[in-house]
């Protein structure tokens, strides 16, 4: 199996999420809500709430942005340091980093609740444009440099953080995004001037 760990992700979220859409007593145990955590002391849930998902179309979009991604970053840590490891304990890094944000907000709102794979999704996906930023993805099937989308989803999230009301946790795809950033340059700093290179020099596709 070329990229087990990717695979075992997604398999692992789908199935924890479809059992979660039948089950809410599973739902409650693991979504972030910060008053289990900061009163509880449950502090799996800072994990566990990336395995849940509000939806199948949630679900999806989150799983099929990891498959293509995350197996180009699961090959290149593993050819950077020479472990397995490397790759879920970043994906799991990128769960808490990406939600701290947000729990520290709302430790006493007893009304808070948060769920889904999305920041760590977005640490693997802006891992993905450091390497490659003149890549052309799919943006609701138009393409689009990778560096571009990244700018457009920066901005458009620090706008609707701000602006709030739509029930999505940008606050977690901004911090998961700088996550995957600084991971990636903390691992290899060359990475930083290869960045530049390519930005210097496009090449689409």
């Amino acid at each position: 199996m070329q990229y087990p760990v990717t695979l075992a992700l997604i398999a692992v979220t789908a199935l924890v999420s479809w059992l979660a859409f039948k089950d809410r007593r599973l739902a409650d145990r693991l979504i972030l809500w910060p008053p289990a955590i900061s009163e509880r002391r449950e502090y799996w849930r800072l994990v566990s709430y990336g395995f849940l998902h509000a939806d199948l179309p949630h679900l999806l979009f989150n799983m099929v942005t990891l498959f293509f991604f995350g197996q180009h970053i699961e090959r290149m840590m593993v050819q950077l340091t020479g472990s397995a490891l490397t790759y879920p304990l970043f994906y799991l890094a990128a769960l808490v980093v990406s939600i701290l944000p947000s729990y520290l907000r709302n430790q006493g709102n007893r009304r808070y609740f948060s769920l889904g794979a999305s920041g760590a999704v977005s640490a693997v996906l802006f891992a993905f444009i450091l390497l490659s930023p003149w890549s052309l993805i799919f943006v609701f099937f138009i393409p689009a440099p990778a560096i571009l989308y990244a700018v457009f989803y920066v901005g458009y999230s620090i706008w609707m953080d701000r602006r709030g009301g739509d029930h999505i946790n940008h606050s977690a795809h901004l911090a998961g995004a700088a996550f995957g950033i600084m991971f990636m340059l903390a691992m290899e700093p060359r990475l930083a001037q290869v960045f530049l290179d390519q930005l210097l020099n496009p090449r689409f596709g």
